[in-house]
Parts: C-alpha cells; structure tokens; sequence
C-alpha cells in the first residue's frame, strides 16, 4: 500500500527521469487501491498515471532534440533566416564559407537549450503536483478509504489537515473533492455516485491546473530566443579573435545609419523564426496524451468520444454550478481543444470534457509499465525499452 512516507521518498528522489517513471508507477498503484471503493469509474489518480506517463517523455527528451535540431536547420523560414545572417556577416569580414557559418550559428542558437528548459519546467510541475496530492491521497487511503459506515467526524478531521482558501495557496477544492469522494463511497444510487466522483475529479483537476500555471507557462515559453542575448554570442562565434572591434564597428555603423545594421535586421529574424518553430515543435510535443490500446489525443482537438450514460445529463447541483464556471460549452465537447494550453480557462475546458469522457473507460486502469519494468523501478532503476 502506497503510503504518505513512500510518496515522501519518490519526491526526494533527484534523477528526475527515474521519479518521474516512479511517480507514474505510484499514481497507478493509488489508482487501483482507490477503485477497490469507487468501483470502475476513474479517480483522479487514474487520469494523473498518463498525464504523467506523458509527462516523461518530455522530461527524458525523447526524441524531442532531434526532431527539433532538424527541424531548425531544415525549415525554409530558420534555414533562410539563417543564411541571411551568414551573408550578413561575410559582408563586415566573416571568414569561411557560408555553410561553415551557418554550423555556428545553430551552435549558438541551441536548440538542446531550448529542449533542456523544456524538460526541467515539466519534471517541476511533475513534482509539484505529486509531493502535494499524491501525499494528500496517501493519507486519504490510510485515513478513511475501508469506513465501513459514513463518519462525519473522520472525514472532517482529514479535512481539516487541507488548508482553507483558494488555489494557488489554499485547498479549498481539495477539501470539497476528498469529501465528495467520501460521500460517493456511501451513496447507493449509480448516478448519484458517478456525478459524484466527477465532481472531486474536476475539483482536484481545477486545484491542480492552477497551481501548475507557472511551470505549464515556462514549458510553452521554453524556445523563447531574445536576438539581444544572441547577437553578441553569435559574433564572438563567427568572430573568435574580433569580437570587440565587430562589436563596435557595428555600433558606429547604427549611429551611421541612424537605425539597425543589415545584421542586426537578420539576427533579428533569425530569432524570431527560431522562435517559432520551437514554440510550434514544443507545443505539439507537450499538448499531447497517450492512453491504452494506442488512443492518441491531441489536447488543441476537440474530444470525439461519447460522454457515457451516466454523465449525459447532469443534475448534481453542486457539479452543474463548477461546470458553469468553466465548461463554456455545456453537454458537449464542442470546442474543447484547447487553443492555448498555457490559457487556464482553455486548458480547463479541455479537462473537464477530458474527464467526463473517460471516466468510465475501464482502459484507463490497464498498467502503465510492465511486470519487469515496475521490478527495475522498485529496484531504483530506469527500466530499459519502451516508456
């Protein structure tokens, strides 16, 4: 059984790739042990294994550097951008040809930096969202999980260990959710029950997402190139033993001209269609989930599943009212893709379609890793083939 102190020690770990593996392994553990009161309906944890399992792909680079490193040096915008930066600087003296040129300016741009910012950004929010409510989850299974028999008293008290106010900071959702879950353990009508575990996902998924604001922001920003950081690398580059007198010469020429230098005009450029095409190639990466059996979802498309029986029609009240504060298109996925994954009031819109959808697929409680695999994880090891 997954406990407070277990969930403790994966959040110490410092290989971010190996907690992030065993992260995933215990949100699908918690999952399982949740489902033994709730039946087959998902839990949050359910949904936490793949948003998490997702997330590793980011944080271990899978593919990603690559993918990027071609598409930069291939994609007619940076491949222009950056001859036109080449050319520039054989016009103030640059020795070597300009494919010898271009080889230096993608070392300047760094693309594996861009990756890197990207990795570091997600494993934070990974482990942020895991140290508070996987331990939150921990505690709730330990605490009130086998009740036989509704206790205000108990259910009150773990409550009260979640502090008051809104997220960020407060956790005033994960009070109403861990609540709801309990009600849902005692409630004998189907429907009843499943709007009920609705709720307290949607609940714990609004806590969560705005609490994962900064991080989700930084990922999505990860490609961001400032032409006013990388022009004076760049010179120093094409420039090893001149720097200093490029760097002036550059600067009387402005005076001169009144204006930017033909360099400067293509440094810019450079950055800006740089810029581009990480901000798309990072997107299309993160706004991205796997779930069993090869479904594929792309969290900027709207859902084309079903929503199931159950959840056709709301009539929870308390659910209807938090659905009206964030699902803009009620009873249907309908313009659920999210534009703007950094946008929260998009981003939520997506989750909640995404949860009501899903959450009675059995698919979702299918192990995330192999027998063998979750044997190396518990070992302390990355486990080898496909993650």
């Amino acid at each position: 059984m997954i406990t407070v102190a277990e969930v403790e020690r994966i959040a110490a770990l410092e290989d971010a790739a190996l907690r992030n593996l065993q992260i995933t392994q215990c949100y699908a553990e918690l999952s399982r042990r949740f489902s033994w009161r709730t039946g087959p309906s998902a839990n949050w944890c359910t949904f936490a294994t793949w948003a998490s399992k997702q997330a590793g792909q980011t944080i271990r680079k899978e593919d990603l550097r690559q993918a990027l490193e071609h598409l930069l040096t291939t994609a007619p915008a940076t491949s222009q951008a950056a001859g036109d930066v080449a050319s520039a600087a054989q016009q103030i003296g640059a020795k070597g040809d300009a494919e010898e040129i271009k080889t230096l300016i993608w070392q300047v741009v760094d693309p594996a930096a861009a990756i890197e910012r990207a990795s570091q950004a997600v494993g934070r929010g990974n482990l942020k969202v895991f140290a508070e409510i996987g331990a939150e989850f921990a505690r709730f299974c330990a605490d009130c999980l086998e009740d036989a028999a509704f206790d205000l008293d108990r259910i009150a008290r773990f409550c009260e260990a979640q502090r008051p106010g809104e997220p960020p900071e407060g956790q005033r959702y994960l009070r109403q959710a861990f609540m709801h879950y309990y009600q849902s353990f005692f409630e004998s009508d189907a429907k009843k029950r499943t709007e009920l575990l609705l709720l307290a996902n949607l609940e714990i998924g609004f806590h969560e997402q705005t609490r994962l604001q900064p991080e989700i922001a930084a990922s999505l920003d990860a490609g961001y190139i400032d032409p006013r950081q990388i022009a004076p690398r760049l010179i120093g580059a094409i420039f090893p033993y001149l720097g200093l007198h490029i760097h002036a010469f550059l600067v009387f020429m402005r005076l001169l001209r009144g204006g930017p230098t033909l360099f400067d005009i293509a440094v810019d450029r450079l950055a800006t269609a740089a810029r581009s095409q990480l901000h798309q190639l990072i997107t299309e990466h993160l706004m991205a989930i796997s779930l069993p059996h090869g479904v594929q979802i792309r969290l900027g498309e709207d859902l084309n599943a079903p929503y199931p029986p159950l959840l056709q029609q709301i009539t929870l009240l308390d659910l209807r009212s938090l659905l009206e504060q964030i699902d803009p298109t009620p009873d249907s996925p309908r313009g659920s893709g999210a534009v703007d994954w950094a946008n929260l009031p998009d981003r939520l819109h997506f989750i909640v379609d995404l949860f009501r959808c899903y959450q009675e697929s059995p698919d979702l409680f299918e192990p995330p890793f192999t027998p063998e695999q979750v044997t190396e994880l518990e070992a302390g090891r990355i486990p080898a083939g496909p993650l």
